[in-house]
């Protein structure tokens, strides 16, 4: 075994042989430098982690060029021995180092958390926060080193009047440091303690008799896929996704039915809907007739893929009904059309328990042990109440204009 001062001279001194040798520093107990027969050059420093009996280890330093010289290895060895003596082993140390630059960086990380949501609605508002308000200010800093204060600064970012939007990102926030400490990434959440953002007051809007026909009336002026999304989503009471991500195999014209899967509604609970006239009509129209395909995309543009231009859409639709009447209408969203049919259907005698069917609502009746253990479908009755509701619609479409 070799000795000898490690420098540039000694360094440069060294000549590969057959076997890898090694030049241990008469200075620094354990520092070396090890030579392969290929001629390759590293710094290494050898240690026990605790006494005598212990195994002995070693650590690599780094090839010799830049930024490991002999004077520059020295001191990196020096201060890898000051961990030493502190109780913290360099080699775990450094693979922990190297796991918290890769796969804890919190862009990798949030990238993977983000492939482990279920639920189409919910996958779906976790990329649409990652990617808009987490990324851009947490970036690539280790999970472990994210405190409280990135949280703050995550929220503080957002506009104040998003009151909705800032409880969501607070949610998946939540969920995402939840799911890394029951995976054993970080041992407690930064947001232990934090209290939720103040909840958005709930919405009570719903689209009167003739601001629902002028809404019906105007949609066939926007966007072919938006338009019929529109006469469908009052039609059915169903979610905006839901309805424009529509595939015919979830279709059976015969039975007069739509079989929702869980996988692609917001709680991850599966629906049917019967469809009624308004709604076979326009499924009609979109088949060309009434023999629908046996699969594919109903709503899908010109490159095939799902239609997701609703803000234009409502745009052109709330410019064609202003166009109409003279005067805007009064701020609604396409979430409201939900409202309005839950409240014509409190107008026209349907049970509660009926309405929260159609919705696929899981709280309230459908709530706690009611929702174990009362597994009744509903079926007969939600075809029922969508048919008044149809028959209803009707007689608003044919009403002359106020």
């Amino acid at each position: 075994m070799a000795t000898g001062k490690i420098t540039k001279k000694s360094i440069d001194a060294l000549e590969p042989s057959s076997a890898s040798q090694l030049l241990w520093d008469t200075d620094l107990k354990g520092f070396g430098a090890k030579i392969t027969p290929a001629g390759s050059i590293s710094y290494v420093l050898q240690f026990r982690m605790g006494g005598r009996e212990a195994r002995t280890r070693r650590y690599t330093i780094g090839p010799h060029g830049s930024p490991w010289t002999p004077t520059t290895a020295r001191a990196e060895a020096e201060r890898l021995q000051l961990l030493i003596a502190q109780g913290i082993d360099p080699v775990d140390d450094d693979k922990r180092r190297r796991r918290e630059s890769i796969d804890l960086a919190f862009d990798n990380y949030a990238s993977h958390f983000a492939r482990s949501c279920k639920g189409v609605g919910w996958a779906r508002l976790v990329e649409r926060v990652i990617r808009l308000y987490l990324e851009p200010v947490i970036g690539k800093k280790p999970l472990p080193q994210i405190s409280r204060s990135d949280i703050v600064a995550v929220l503080d970012n957002m506009p104040e009047e998003q009151v909705a939007n800032r409880r969501n990102v607070f949610a998946v926030m939540r969920r995402l440091f939840r799911w890394a400490v029951s995976r054993g990434d970080i041992e407690r959440s930064p947001m232990e303690g934090m209290e939720t953002p103040p909840p958005v007051k709930p919405r009570d809007r719903w689209l009167k008799d003739d601001e629902l026909r002028l809404v019906w009336n105007a949609a066939p002026q926007c966007h072919p896929c938006f338009g019929p999304i529109v006469h469908l989503l009052i039609a059915t009471g169903q979610r905006r996704e839901e309805v424009s991500g529509m595939h015919w195999q979830e279709l059976d014209r015969s039975e007069r039915l739509w079989t929702l899967p869980g996988s692609r509604t917001k709680n991850g609970e599966p629906n049917s809907i019967p469809l009624n006239d308004l709604a076979i009509a326009e499924l009609d129209r979109q088949a060309r007739g009434d023999v629908w395909p046996r699969k594919g995309r109903i709503f899908a543009t010109s490159t095939g893929a799902g239609f997701t231009g609703y803000a234009k859409g409502k745009k052109t639709l709330d410019s064609a009904i202003e166009a109409e009447q003279g005067d805007p209408l009064p701020a609604w969203r396409l979430h409201d059309l939900r409202r309005t049919l839950a409240t014509n259907f409190q107008r026209l005698g349907v049970r509660f328990e009926v309405t929260e069917a159609v919705l696929n609502h899981v709280g309230g009746s459908r709530a706690g042990v009611a929702g174990v253990y009362q597994r009744h479908d509903w079926k007969d009755e939600k075809r029922e109440a969508l048919d008044d509701w149809n028959r209803h619609l009707e007689q608003i479409l044919s009403a002359p204009d106020s």
